[in-house]
């Protein structure tokens, strides 16, 4: 199933009522582009203002940057665990990308989004924003390291593809 891309006052709405570590999850991922099992794995000592992230998809190494009150509030509620992202359960371990996903469900609900929103819509709508910045899908290409132009036309156009029914159709 397709996740929607959500540019608008939803979206505030959705990163309002998330938890506080998962909104610093989906911060990251709509400023980065990362998606969000590489987010929930990275290590407290790795973030900074410019760092480097080995994509577990592709196993390539991507330089990212992040401005200095996010490191900031990352950093806080890492505080001291081994995780930029610990759980809240256990500090010894990261935050599931599960926990995430299933927050951001909560949070669509309580609004009443009728889109299907997920973590990968802010993957979404960090392409289709570099996309409006630039208006250069190539960029936006290698931003998300995909190998096919096409897949990134999906994600940079997003905002402007029909929503998608997942209503079964009698035969």
């Amino acid at each position: 199933m397709r996740t929607s891309v959500v540019l608008d006052r939803s979206l505030d709405l959705v990163l309002a009522a998330l938890t506080p570590g998962n909104r610093l999850v989906c911060l990251v991922m709509l400023r980065t582009g990362l998606r969000v099992g590489d987010v929930v794995s990275l290590r407290a000592d790795q973030i900074g203002r410019r760092f480097t992230v080995r994509e577990s998809k592709t196993g390539k190494s991507r330089r990212v940057s992040l401005p200095g009150w996010l490191v900031d509030q990352i950093k806080a509620e890492a505080h001291g665990s081994a995780w930029a992202f610990p759980s809240p359960r256990d500090p010894k371990k990261h935050r599931t990308r599960q926990a995430v996903w299933k927050d951001i469900k909560r949070a669509q609900q309580a609004f009443r989004i009728k889109l299907n929103l997920g973590s990968h819509s802010m993957r979404k709508a960090y392409a289709v924003e570099l996309m409006a910045k630039y208006g250069d899908i190539e960029r936006v290409r290698r931003a998300l390291d995909h190998e096919y132009i096409t897949t990134t036309m999906l994600y940079a156009f997003a905002d402007r593809l029909p929503p998608v029914s997942h209503k079964r159709v009698k035969r």
